[in-house]
């Protein structure tokens, strides 16, 4: 009985270490397969990190992207880019570059096509430029009208100038006229020249030297009619 006893007890305890050493032994393997994962998951985010800065840095030394405007962010090796670009052109290398990177999966396009990134100006500054442009043109025309107003100016100065340069050319050729003539007394006769029309006033000896100088005055050059007001004085 007592070495039946002994076997029970012996298989007891061969059972209990069995069963420790088993627990013993899925504990280790679950503590190594969370050590695994672990290490995975920050191979995984080191990879991700490594991958936005590949990227980025082939987005900065390319020419044709601006690089600098682009954000690029990954995760599980799918990188995101978004923010502004010059072009369709642009657009497509940016696209291009991350796809071509080493360890990258997909890419999500979120880049915008922004005219304001082309050209360096935002509605502001082209709402601006209008303004600045209408004001110019305005003052453009203010200075041509004003141009014009003074072109109408001097041409009238100039004709009025004209005019009275011709009376009085008409005027002093009227009265030499008269001084070479012998049956006409040009120191007695006073003419008058406006606009071409010569009037003519004083005293004369008769109706012949009347009509002598009114003829005189009408065949001098320049004159349209002459206006007779001279009075006969015997």
């Amino acid at each position: 009985m007592f070495k039946r006893m002994s076997v029970v007890i012996c298989g007891a305890a061969v059972m209990l270490m069995t069963a420790g050493y088993a627990t013993a032994q899925s504990a280790t393997q679950e503590a190594k397969d969370k050590t695994k994962a672990a290490a995975q998951k920050t191979v995984e985010v080191v990879t991700d990190a490594e991958i936005t800065a590949a990227v980025k840095t082939k987005l900065l030394a390319d020419k044709t992207v601006g690089g600098l405007k682009i954000d690029v962010d990954t995760s599980n090796g799918v990188v995101t880019l978004s923010g502004p670009v010059h072009s369709g052109v642009e657009r497509a290398e940016a696209l291009k570059i991350a796809r071509n990177t080493k360890g990258v999966k997909s890419v999500k396009n979120k880049l915008v096509l922004d005219t304001a990134a082309t050209t360096g100006r935002t509605d502001k500054d082209d709402k601006l430029k209008v303004e600045i442009k209408d004001d110019t043109k305005e003052a453009r025309d203010k200075a041509k009208e004003k141009a014009g107003q003074a072109k109408d100016a001097t041409k009238n100065a100039g004709e009025k100038a004209m005019d009275a340069t011709t009376d009085a050319a008409i005027t002093s050729a009227v009265k030499t006229k008269f001084l070479a003539d012998t049956l006409v007394g040009g120191l007695k006769i006073d003419v008058d020249t406006k606009d071409g029309i010569v009037t003519l006033t004083g005293p004369v000896r008769s109706a012949a030297e009347k009509a002598e100088a009114i003829r005189l005055a009408k065949t001098t050059t320049g004159v349209k009619s002459v206006v007779d007001k001279l009075t006969i004085k015997p």
